[in-house]
């Protein structure tokens, strides 16, 4: 596995070391043990390793580096899946060392189609393959260079034009140049040679960063003006699913006191939320079926109580029917659910559209039936997905309710905006992860769904972070993570619409059809090129 130009163990080891250093590099970028809000400064320079080795090793030696920094880099910084089952960790680091055992053998035929402007390809397809990882089954946004700038307010304002592609477009291209400037580095001059010769694209990347400054200084609005909503957001700091009807009762207890703390306060709150599952017991399945008194008994008690209540609720449940299965038989059917109580009255409904892979559902049972099987084992809870981006209106203003990781998908935000929601409400469980730094990873993307759509959100999970976010971005208020306890706050309501939730991701869409084109034209001409020369 020798490197171009120099050979041997020592260029191996080199190799080697620099490319773990990439990938300390790029999970310090993010919420970490250490840090718990990321080093975004690092984001700037955390590629220039992955894209230096690229340029010295070979094309197949790339795939072994490939595989090295995608399961190194994603075990650093999704170390916390582990958490939640030991195969969670392994089957994200399995997938992230395919991912890059495929990416970087194509950063290399950039370099060497485009010996000089091969880092242009370079950066277009470190682009796709964010964007391009998103989709599908297995779509997974951790890890998106932009994410790590949620705390730069004025860099990521571009995002209501761009979405996050944008914000990672101006992270990715100092490293994908200035490896390429250092590429040869055996003096130096001959950087200052790369740096004069491909002085154009330098200046542009530095009109471009300056042009997304001055619009992120003058784009937020003062909202100051803007009617204002209330939300009572409860953290009841447990993971609800774990135990017994006990222990639903326990949390159930938990919830009630916190929500009546928050109504006893002035102003007294326009709403109350609740967060993901955060009531167990299945509340339209146990009122109409009955078929445990236990459960049956606590869900008449949340009724009974929601009754009394004067302002709506919206709580996360499992929202579990009767319906007919593959099999053409009757059979419990479970969703992931928000549900709006008024008066005591479930008055609308939403069920979770994008659910989580491998731990909320696997669409592959036949073509994969020991998958499913050892995850059924498992006692993996599946769910069925929705099929409505739901708006509620309550409380004098319409939302929508993302449940947990939907928030971190840009389209899903933008479509519930595109049906008329004012704000963005969050419901999430991530206790089970029992780590700061997964929340905070968490809170870093919700941050973008605010600002691409000039939307507030608000965040409701059962042991954080549990905050109030602006249109711009600002992290009004934050409850402290781990406690019991309930957070009010106002946000502004906002209707106007931004070009990002007009476009969506049309600006990745559009990297990734560069990409492709540039690849293409490339092996092209290389192909032509060795059919002069025979």
């Amino acid at each position: 596995m020798s490197s171009t130009g120099t050979g041997g163990w020592r260029a191996f080891l080199v190799n080697l070391g620099v490319i773990l250093l990439g990938s300390l590099l790029f999970a310090a970028s993010f919420p970490n043990l250490l840090a718990e809000n990321g080093i975004s400064i690092l984001a700037w320079i955390a590629f220039v390793p992955v894209f230096w080795v690229i340029h010295r090793v070979s094309l197949p030696a790339s795939v072994f580096f490939g595989a090295l920094y995608g399961y190194t880099a994603y075990g650093l910084f999704n170390y916390w899946l582990s958490v939640f089952h030991p195969l969670a960790g392994l089957i994200v680091g399995s997938i992230y060392l395919f991912y890059f055992a495929v990416l970087f053998p194509l950063l290399k035929l950039a370099s060497i189609l485009f010996p000089r402007k091969g880092y242009i390809l370079q950066w277009l397809l470190w682009i796709a393959y964010e964007y391009l990882r998103t989709l599908g089954f297995l779509g997974y946004p951790y890890g998106i260079a932009g994410y790590s700038q949620w705390q730069a307010l004025p860099v990521v304002q571009i995002a209501n034009i761009f979405g996050v592609w944008g914000v990672s477009a101006l992270l990715v291209f100092p490293s994908a140049y200035g490896a390429a400037a250092l590429k040869d580095a055996g003096s130096a001059r001959q950087p200052l040679a790369f740096l004069s010769r491909e002085r154009v694209a330098g200046i542009v990347w530095v009109i471009a960063l300056a042009a997304s400054l001055c619009y992120g200084f003058a784009s937020p609005v003062d909202y100051s003006e803007a009617p204002t909503v209330r939300f009572a957001l409860v953290q009841h700091n447990t993971d609800p699913w774990r135990g017994g009807i006990a222990d639903y009762r326990h949390n159930y207890e938990t919830l009630k006191r916190l929500s009546l703390e928050a109504m006893a306060a002035y102003p007294k709150p326009d709403m109350v939320v609740w967060s993901e599952t955060a009531f167990v017991p299945r509340i339209y399945w146990h009122t109409v079926y009955r078929d445990d008194p236990e459960s049956w008994a606590l869900v008449k008690e949340l009724l009974a109580f929601l009754e009394t209540q004067d302002v709506p609720y919206i709580i996360g449940n499992d929202d579990a029917r009767r319906e007919v299965n593959a099999a053409g038989v009757w059979d419990r059917v479970d969703y992931n659910a928000v549900m709006l109580f008024e008066g005591g009255q479930n008055t609308e409904l939403y069920r979770k559209l994008h659910l989580v892979p491998f731990t909320e559902h696997f669409p592959y049972e036949k073509q994969f039936p020991w998958v499913y099987n050892a995850l059924k084992n498992a006692d993996t809870h599946f769910w069925k997905k929705g099929d409505t981006a739901t708006v509620f209106d309550a409380g004098g203003v319409k939302f929508s309710t993302p449940i947990c990781f939907e928030d971190i998908f840009g389209y899903l935000s933008r479509n519930f905006v595109r049906n008329g929601a004012e704000v963005i409400v969050n419901l999430s469980n991530d206790a089970w992860s029992k780590s700061l730094p997964a929340q905070m990873q968490h809170l870093s993307m919700a941050v973008f769904r605010a600002v691409e759509n000039s939307r507030s959100m608000v965040r409701s999970t059962a042991s954080g972070q549990t905050c109030a976010i602006d249109p711009s971005g600002r992290v009004l208020a934050m409850a402290e993570p781990f406690t019991e306890t309930q957070l009010t706050a106002a946000v502004p309501v906002i209707t106007r619409q931004t070009l990002y939730t007009r476009w969506g991701d049309l600006w990745a869409k559009l990297f990734t059809a560069a990409a492709a084109i540039m690849l293409i034209l490339g092996i092209g001409l290389s192909i032509m090129r060795k059919g002069r020369n025979r």
